[in-house]
């Protein structure tokens, strides 16, 4: 179970940092200083249903959070051309650029 769960928080966060997590830096520092400043992925917005399944080998499990975040912005940019037939070139992916073609 605990495993699971890093999976699907590693996906939601890819899809959080996908939708619109902004970090802005200036003069040096982060002028976001906490998380009400940075636009997690809330409940309502992440999928009903994840599916999360695990290849069985001999090896025991290790560092599991960390190699399932990368390939989630690729895998929901290439739905997105799919579905659409526009590709993503901006990490922060907006409703309005996919409909206008921006």
């Amino acid at each position: 179970m605990n495993a699971r769960n890093l999976v699907e928080g590693s996906l939601i966060n890819g899809i959080s940092q996908t939708l619109g997590q902004t970090l802005t830096i200036e003069r040096g520092r982060a002028v976001q200083g906490n998380f009400d400043e940075y636009a997690l992925l809330r409940m309502d917005r992440t999928p009903p249903i994840i599916e999360t399944f695990f290849r069985q080998s001999d090896f025991d499990p290790t560092r599991l959070g960390e190699p399932a975040l990368p390939p989630v912005i690729p895998a929901l940019c290439n739905a997105i051309f799919a579905a659409t037939g526009r590709r993503v070139r901006d990490m922060r992916i907006k409703a309005e650029a996919l409909k206008s073609g921006t």
